[in-house]
């Protein structure tokens, strides 16, 4: 049988650009061990952070190296000059981690050019990164959230009148501490926790430069906790894992750098609330119109059993050190069958 031809797209115009080679790095390793091998081939095709997409060597360069280019190595003149290796893929394998590449743009573009694509399509990844329009669709479900409140960039920098009244109001409505969030933003990027007026101002100012779209959440003391989906119409669900971290809350820093937070899979819980986790995060899935993959997470308060639908991830990080395949992994799936597996639901889809 001939192999399949997989286009590993990776690296993609969002501050997750270095996280996203990580994760194809692992991808194309585990496409090129024991039976993948004989299945696939891989073309990696990286996007640089100006977005020109790069083939052949110099794509295989930054996959072994994971040593992004700079955006002065290329013609940005060539950014919508496709390189020729892309009419040869069969299956795409699109490893974009953040806006840009898990918010429906690139799955747009996959569509268009009529291949089939691992992961979930536009309208789910779209509402899958959007915090606003995921939490608005989770209520719908009535799926049970920490309260919360949507606002946008105009009503922080536009008026300086309305700016102090925003701040009572939420200030009245979540108390202290409150998390605020860019809504199109991965990685815990530019998210801050406010114990004060003072500090929600600060917050809500520095969540504004990144998007026009903010939302403030009411803070909870509980366990965060996740849940792996994989599947198309008939998504299952994997064990339960925790992170633990020493930090105040789980930020950039403490989610990339090393010994800060750790993984426990499985969780030490009851059966009872495993069980809930794991059909809320089918739920979940269902309701945003994801496919493939996605991670689901959650707050769980001990005292009262209370859980909480925190986000989904429709393209969560992806090395073999990655929550995700590591909840598969103790489930019995395997990193290289988990690929493998992905491949077969794109094509399937």
């Amino acid at each position: 049988m001939a192999k399949i031809r997989i286009g590993l797209l990776f690296g993609g115009r969002s501050g997750e650009h270095e996280v996203s080679i990580n994760s194809a790095q692992a991808i194309a390793q585990a496409l090129q061990t024991g039976e993948n091998d004989h299945k696939y081939d891989v073309i990696p095709v990286y996007i640089q952070k100006n977005g020109v997409w790069i083939a052949g060597e110099t794509a295989d360069e930054v996959l072994e190296s994971k040593t992004p280019l700079s955006p002065e190595d290329t013609n940005p003149y060539q950014l919508w000059q496709f390189p020729p290796e892309l009419q040869e893929v069969e299956v795409w394998f699109p490893v974009l981690h953040g806006p840009n590449g898990e918010d429906g743009t690139i799955q747009g573009l996959l569509t268009l050019m009529q291949v089939p694509f691992v992961g979930s399509g536009v309208l789910g990844s779209a509402v899958g990164m959007d915090k606003i329009a995921m939490k608005m669709a989770f209520a719908q479900a009535g799926l049970p959230q920490v309260k919360y409140k949507a606002v946008e960039r105009s009503q922080i920098w536009s008026n300086p009148c309305i700016f102090p009244k925003l701040c009572d109001d939420i200030e009245a409505g979540l108390g202290y501490p409150c998390f605020v969030k860019p809504a199109n933003l991965g990685s815990s990027v530019g998210i801050a926790k406010a114990r004060s007026h003072s500090e929600l101002e600060a917050a809500l100012d520095s969540a504004a430069s990144y998007d026009r779209r903010i939302v403030i959440e009411a803070g909870v003391t509980a366990r965060e906790l996740e849940c792996a989906v994989l599947g198309n119409d008939n998504p299952k669900a994997s064990v339960v894992g925790e992170i633990t971290f020493d930090s105040d809350f789980y930020d950039y820093e403490t989610k990339y750098t090393e010994g800060r937070s750790q993984i426990h899979i499985p969780a030490s819980l009851p059966e009872k609330v495993i069980k809930q986790i794991q059909e809320m995060a089918i739920q979940a899935f269902k309701t945003v119109d994801a496919s493939g993959l996605a991670r689901v997470d959650f707050f769980y308060v001990e005292e009262t059993q209370a859980i909480y639908l925190n986000e989904i991830n429709t393209l969560p990080g992806f090395t073999k050190f990655s929550m995700y395949p590591q909840l598969w992994q103790a489930t019995g799936i395997s990193f290289e069958q988990l690929v493998d597996k992905l491949i077969q639901l794109a094509l399937e889809k």
